[in-house]
């Protein structure tokens, strides 16, 4: 008791002083107050020491000697036990509030105890113990008192802040009300609490806030989640805590739906900083119900681009922020925006990792947006976020949906630009999906989606750091070393862009691009000059920042070039004129225009390395040709430093004169094959024609020495060979040209002078030719061809019209030659020409089979067809194929003579690889109308008038060219890999020069030229117009001259298919490419009707249409007939309505197949090109008609109806395209329309309306009957392929109809039996026959018809039990039973072989039949109790005994 009298005096004495300084809720004290006070203290110390808590001064803890579970226990049985019980619980707490009021023993209470160590002994308690109020608020008869105490203290300590320390007594105040075992009164707890935020300052709303989700009980959770959704549309200051607290608290659906709608609403609004807390909200409250829509809303209202600022200010404020460092480092700095928008990608990144249907959310989202304008910086971030997590395999998606949206053009390169520009940051943690992305889209066989990944490398390279660039350059060398075409072009176009871009940094990386030196074997010549030109820029450029891979270079290029294999030796020549470009560039001066001379050293090293290359290649042609070839490009396309290109220019000019040039003397002399003449000199005076091409002697020396070198050891000696001629000339005009500005009057002597060749007459008779000399005179023909065309390259662009009028007669001269060089190949069999394109992959040798002549191919072809039948195929040989055989030789008996006359023995089309490219420039000839000049005679006096016009040999010389480009250049096929264990064929041969320009620069040259076509289209066009009206209205009259008839079909196709490669090109698709797509519109347009500059896109569509359609009462023959349907198909989708024009293309096919078409000769058209047009423009008709089904109908039933009453040569009257050789054609069309038609025809839902379901039950009903039609057009015709093309649409046709009519038949079942009864009724019709023609294919034993047959069978039998589900789900399964079922062939005659067996999945056809004679023989009221419950019942049977080698038989 003495112990206890001095504690308290001591306590009251001490607080005292602490009392007066501090602020109380009663001043003034009476005596019997004190009293009390003492008392309560009293109590409150007593039981605290009784229970075994220390009570410490100061800043010393209180103490606890036992486990505060037994203090609990202790405090509780002391109240209970007190003879002033409940009285005493109000002493203690007022002893507690007394003890409180001294900030430093208030503090004490709100710190964890520490242990009470007795002397020498162990700790007998746990080392951590709570808070002296954390134990009070565990007793539940205290807890609500204590908690009143402490909230009523909590608003002194509001305004303090932070405390020495740095405790927070509100914060910490707040902290004992965590994870309470049980909280008595949770409800007025939380509005305590709520009251208190009300009124706090914003720290302490905001630890109370935060600090919810562990106070209360769940009960309240919805109450408080109210409150706090209101207080967040008042307080933005609150929105984080706030956001934090709901995402912890337990809510009901309604209320999380309305507290996300209000997050949402405020989205926009809101601080960048606490976006992040906001997105996470919004995603960890989402359910899959509402995913997309939620998805939805925020990438509509999630404006990233807000959020960061332009690259100028932000440049601008770092360099405030490195001025200000010092001032503000003792205050944080607010976090950046690129660090604000890290975290919301966090957030989005961990909601699609965890959440499935977010991840599918944001890809339907992304998806869905339909406009180019309306994709932002959040869609591109967030399929790479996709892409890095592949959570739930969104990885595939996220690839997917670039790809489509890259495809369709609305994700652009602009848009991937500015998210790499404003977010480098932040993509920086995405940069392995970003590279891997860029790598799928590089290798993707779409042509449209390559460039795209180039932009992400580029970008990447660009913006991110030196680990990076490395990854990015090592990459890219990965793409050039896989030998896939497409991906090694982009690949090398993207290193060679950097090189330009960022010299210095590439530079460092240089080692990784000289790796790509080992992978040249599997590089095209193309691709090599790439690759030299890009190590040649790195190691020789003018920064020279490379220069360490100079040796390795030297030593690379001298090693090919003494090599003796001739494509390492290519290889060699290649890089070493890239490197003599690189080298001997012109080096502009930095401050002033004139040019830097080259230093001497360097001047030495580039001759030094010319004449090396020279010696290199002297001793082979080819290797010379392809020398003059490559330093002839280098020309075209650098500029070299001046005293570099004077010396090779005086070095090729002389060279040339005396190896080529010789002067025309009265006779030549020498031991030539055949007499020398001088021939197609175009100089006006004979006596001026003092010089000639010395060919033919050049190529009589050439082939001897080449002969003695083969007999003879190889020397190195200088050949001059009339290989080298037109490469030398290319060379000489493109250095003449580049001296004098474009002037070639230096060497205009070569366009009209004469070359010294044969007389051709000698071609007549060239069946009694040794086979040497037959060789010789084709090798001739092809030098000269290729001479004139290098004439042709070289004066093409000249404007005098004398120039003009010689390039015309060179053209002419060109068509000419070709005739005879036709006839000398067709005599000449196995000849290889010389070779005209020098970096090609074969330049050693061509296999004979490519070149063998059309004619021999031919009847050796029709020699195999005729061979005589197999003992198995005997019957499978089609009557079709038999009267089609027939028809074609009867048709080839009567061209005899025209082949003879037009173009006899074989088609140059295989021989182009072994003529000189012509430049896209010569196209320019298409521009030229009639030209004339006066003749002048010695007096002056006019002589005669000359007058020379492009004629149709010409223009189909000319359009062949140009198709061939548009088509290699501006049709880009798909990259696709080699096939495994098959040579290479290099497409790019005659491309070398087609290869450098890009396809914009194509598509560009096709616009200038698009007037020219035009006219050259209008004229063909009046031409026939005129040919019809003199012959009034047929095409095969008197008048007609078969020769020219066909020349001028030929340019008409020629100019339809150019117009439809033009504007087939996918450059079009591009915004940037728009203008000039108007531009060709305009042109067609303005055709028709003037004034189309101020159109829009739309109407320029819809007048070019008009202007094409215009054309089509001249067609000559069906396959120009199908170049303008693809023509119209294509002008119309580059308007934005294509289906405006379906009806016009559908009704114009149809006039085209309605129409006979005749040769000149008033022949039927027939053979293989005439099928294969139909078949295309058939499908042309029916893809663009309305009504698939119906038009089906009219062709099977009107058409086929009328051939099968006519005779054997006729045709149908409706339809005069369908004969009995055209019926295959027409079939397999309809087959393949009807089954594509079917699959578009939406699957029955068990929510549609009656309507709907009677409106799909009609369409199946049409398109079942179809089916059947065609099916038993079998029984007629019943040819092998027509049974092949039956089995195999039929089984497509039953698949869709079980994937998407059956569920349609479940569900209509009840309402509309009688139509699902006549559905299934004609479809057991079709199946039936189906059945008959398995049987009839494995009687025949024919492989071709039996592969078709097992999955025929299980789609059958599929058939079958789906019948018995539909019947089972309408409560019907009594109406199946089961029978037998016997073989039939095609006629439906029993096959008496089988009779014993029973078949094996044999037909679910017949079931049916039986099933509805059953169903009628039911008595009425059955029929009556049965249709109340399911309508009328269908009864399928099936065959239930198979035999076990039955279906040995059909798997095999």
């Amino acid at each position: 008791m003495m112990r206890k009298k001095r504690r308290t005096s001591a306590d009251t004495g001490r607080e005292a002083p602490t009392a007066k300084a501090k602020r109380s809720r009663s001043t003034v004290r009476h005596p019997k107050e004190a009293a009390a006070e003492e008392t309560s203290q009293s109590v409150f110390a007593v039981f605290l020491r009784e229970a075994g808590v220390t009570l410490k001064q100061g800043g010393a803890s209180n103490e606890i000697a036992v486990d505060q579970v037994v203090f609990q226990k202790r405090i509780q049985q002391q109240l209970q036990k007190s003879p002033r019980y409940p009285g005493v619980i109000q002493e203690f707490i007022a002893g507690l509030e007394t003890h409180m009021e001294d900030p430093e023993r208030f503090r004490n209470c709100l710190l964890p105890c520490v242990p009470h160590l007795s002397d020498g002994d162990a700790c007998s308690v746990s080392t951590f113990q709570e808070s002296l109020f954390r134990m009070l608020l565990g007793i539940e008869m205290l807890q609500t008192l204590v908690i009143n105490t402490l909230l009523e203290k909590l608003p002194e300590f509001m305004l303090d802040g932070t405390g020495d320390g740095g405790l927070s007594i509100p914060r910490i105040i707040i902290n004992q009300l965590k994870w309470l075992d049980r909280i008595v009164d949770s409800k007025e707890l939380a509005a305590k609490l709520m009251e208190l935020v009300s009124v706090a300052p914003v720290d302490v709303q905001r630890d109370i806030i935060t600090s919810l989700p562990e106070i209360l009980e769940d009960s309240q959770h919805n109450d408080v989640a109210g409150e706090l959704n209101s207080l967040l549309q008042e307080n933005t200051q609150l929105t984080v805590p706030i956001l934090d607290a709901l995402s912890s608290l337990s809510l009901s659906a309604s209320l999380l739906t309305e507290v996300r709608g209000a997050v949402m609403s405020t989205l926009a609004a809101v601080k960048l900083e606490d976006l992040p807390v906001m997105v996470k909200f919004i995603f960890h409250s989402v359910s899959a119900s509402d995913a997309y829509e939620v998805v939805h809303n925020i990438r509509k209202k999630l404006e990233l681009e807000q959020c960061v600022l332009p690259p100028v200010l932000q440049a601008s404020q770092s360099r405030m922020k490195s001025k200000g460092a010092a001032v503000s480092a003792s205050t944080p700095a607010p976090c950046s925006s690129q660090d604000s928008v890290a975290l919301v990608l966090d957030a989005i990144k961990s909601a699609v990792r965890f959440q499935k249907t977010i991840s599918e959310a944001w890809l339907k989202a992304i998806e869905s947006v339909d406009e180019a304008d309306d994709h932002k910086v959040i869609d591109l971030l967030v399929l790479f976020i996709l892409h890095s997590t592949n959570a739930n395999q969104s990885r595939r998606g996220a690839e997917r949906v670039l790809k489509l949206k890259v495809r369709t053009g609305l994700i652009q390169e602009a848009l991937l630009q500015k998210t790499f520009r404003d977010y480098s940051q932040v993509m920086r943690g995405y940069f392995s999906s970003i590279l891997a992305l860029a790598q799928c889209l590089l290798r993707s066989p779409d042509p449209c989606v390559v460039p795209f990944g180039g932009h992400m490398y580029r970008h990447s390279f660009t913006v991110f750091d030196s680990y990076c660039q490395q990854e990015v350059v090592g990459s890219l060398v990965t793409h050039v070393c896989s030998g896939v075409g497409g991906e090694v072009d982009m690949a090398l176009e993207l290193l060679c862009g950097l090189v330009t871009e960022k010299p210095s940094e590439m530079a460092v990386y240089a080692v990784f691009v000289k790796g790509i030196l080992d992978y040249m074997d599997n590089l095209t010549p193309q691709q090599i000059r790439r690759l030299f030109h890009l190590l040649s820029r790195l190691a020789f450029g003018r920064q020279q920042q490379g220069s360490h891979i100079q040796d390795d270079m030297h030593i690379v290029i001298r090693k090919q070039l003494s090599s003796t294999v001739p494509k390492y030796k290519r290889i060699g020549i290649i890089g070493a004129v890239m490197v003599i470009g690189s080298m001997g560039a012109c080096r502009p001066k930095a401050k002033e225009t004139q040019t830097e001379s080259l230093p001497s050293e360097t001047f030495r090293q580039v001759t030094g390395l010319l004449e090396l290359v020279k010696s290199s290649s002297e001793s082979s042609p080819e290797a010379a040709a392809l020398y003059y070839d490559e330093l002839a490009n280098l020309i075209l396309s650098s500029t070299l430093d001046p005293p570099v290109q004077e010396q090779i220019a005086q070095s090729v000019l002389s060279d040339f004169q005396n190896d080529f040039v010789v002067d025309v003397g009265p006779e030549i002399t020498g031991s030539l094959p055949f007499p020398a003449r001088v021939m197609y000199n175009l100089e006006e005076d004979e006596s001026q024609a003092c010089i000639a091409i010395n060919l033919l002697p050049l190529l009589a020396t050439d082939i001897q020495s080449k002969a003695e070198q083969q007999s003879q050891s190889k020397k190195a000696d200088k050949r001059v060979s009339a290989l080298c001629l037109s490469p030398f000339f290319r060379l000489l005009r493109l250095c003449e040209e580049k001296q004098h500005q474009g002037d070639l009057e230096e060497i205009d002597g070569l366009l009209g002078c004469p070359l010294i060749l044969t007389d051709m007459d000698v071609v007549e008779k060239i069946e009694s030719l040794s086979k040497t000399e037959r060789e010789f005179l084709c090798s001739l023909l092809f030098h000269a061809i290729n001479w004139f065309r290098e004439v042709i390259n070289a004066f093409c662009k000249q404007t005098e019209i004398e120039m003009k009028i010689k390039v015309l007669t060179r053209l002419q001269n060109i068509t000419y030659l070709h005739t005879l060089l036709e006839k000398a190949l067709a005599a000449t069999p196995g000849f290889v020409p010389p070779i005209a394109n020098f970096d090609g992959e074969s330049v050693e040798g061509v296999s004979l089979s490519t070149i063998a002549p059309v004619n021999k191919a031919k009847k050796d072809g029709a020699g195999r067809k005729r061979k005589a039948p197999g003992k198995n195929s005997s019957e499978s040989i089609s009557q079709l194929e038999e009267v089609t055989e027939a028809d074609e030789t009867q048709q080839d008996q009567p061209e005899k003579e025209k082949e003879k006359d037009v173009r006899q023995g074989v088609s140059l089309g295989s021989y182009r690889q072994f003529f000189r490219e012509l430049d896209v420039e010569v196209l320019s000839v298409l521009q030229c109308g009639l030209l004339s000049r006066t003749l002048l005679d010695s007096e002056l006096q006019t002589k005669e008038r000359e007058e020379v016009v492009l004629g149709p040999a010409e223009l189909v010389f000319l359009l062949e060219d140009m198709l061939r480009k548009l088509e290699f250049s501006l049709t880009a096929g798909p990259a696709k890999r080699a096939p495994f264990l098959k040579g290479r064929s290099d497409k790019s041969v005659g491309f070398s020069h087609l290869q450098q320009r890009s396809s914009k620069d194509i598509a560009s040259c096709c616009v200038q030229l698009l007037p020219a076509l035009c006219s050259h289209l209008e004229n063909s066009h009046n031409y026939f117009q005129t040919l019809l009206s003199e012959n009034n209205g047929v095409v095969d009259g008197p008048a007609t001259d078969a020769q020219e008839h066909q020349l001028m079909s030929s340019v008409y196709q020629l100019l339809l298919q150019v117009l439809n490669a033009s504007f087939s090109w996918s450059g079009f698709r591009q915004p940037a490419q728009r203008s000039l797509l108007k531009k060709a519109l305009g042109v067609l347009a303005g055709r028709l009707k003037e004034g189309g500059a101020e159109l829009t896109q739309e109407q320029l569509v819809k007048h070019s249409f008009e202007y094409l359609l215009n054309l089509r009462s001249t067609m000559p023959n069906l396959s120009t007939a199908l170049c303008l349907s693809q023509l119209l198909c294509t002008v119309s989708e580059r308007g934005g309505n294509p289906a405006a024009y379906r009806q016009q293309i559908a009704s114009l096919a149809k006039h085209f197949l309605s129409q006979n078409w005749v040769t000149a000769n008033g022949e039927k058209e027939r053979g293989n090109k005439f099928n294969e047009a139909l078949h295309t423009l058939l499908s042309v008709y029916l893809e663009h008609v309305d009504d698939v089904l119906k038009a089906v109908e009219e062709i099977a039933e009107e058409g086929i109806s009328e051939l099968l009453k006519v005779s054997k040569d006729e045709s149908s009257a409706s339809w005069p395209t369908l004969s009995r050789q055209t019926v295959l054609v027409f079939y397999k069309v309809m087959m393949a329309e009807l089954e594509k038609a079917v699959r578009k025809i939406p699957a029955g839902k068990i929510n549609d309306s009656s309507e709907a379901q009677s409106e799909k039950l009609l369409t199946w009903n049409l398109a079942v009957r179809d089916f059947h039609i065609l099916v038993n057009l079998v029984k007629v015709f019943d040819s092998r392929p027509v049974l092949n093309v039956c089995l195999k649409y039929g089984r497509l046709f039953l698949e869709s109809f079980l994937k998407l009519g059956m569920p349609l038949l479940d569900f209509s079942f009840k309402r509309h039996k009688e139509d699902v009864q006549s559905l299934l009724k004609t479809c057991q019709l079709s199946t039936r026959q189906l059945h008959y023609m398995c049987g009839h294919s494995k009687i025949h034993q024919d492989t071709s018809l039996t592969n078709h047959v097992p999955a025929l069978k299980k789609s059958l039998e599929l058939f079958v039990y789906r019948v018995k589900a539909m019947l089972l789900l309408n409560n019907c399964q009594e109406a199946f039973w089961m029978g037998n079922l016997k073989n039939r062939n095609l006629q439906g005659e029993e096959i008496l072989s089988q009779r014993s067996q029973g078949s094996e999945d044999d037909d679910d056809d017949e079931e049916e039949e039986e099933e509805e004679q059953e169903e009628h023989s039911l008595p009425q009221e059955q029929l009556e109790d049965e249709a109340s419950d399911c309508g009328r019942r269908k009864q399928i049977h099936r065959e239930e005994a198979m035999d076990q080698d039955d279906i040995t038989d059909d798997s095999e």
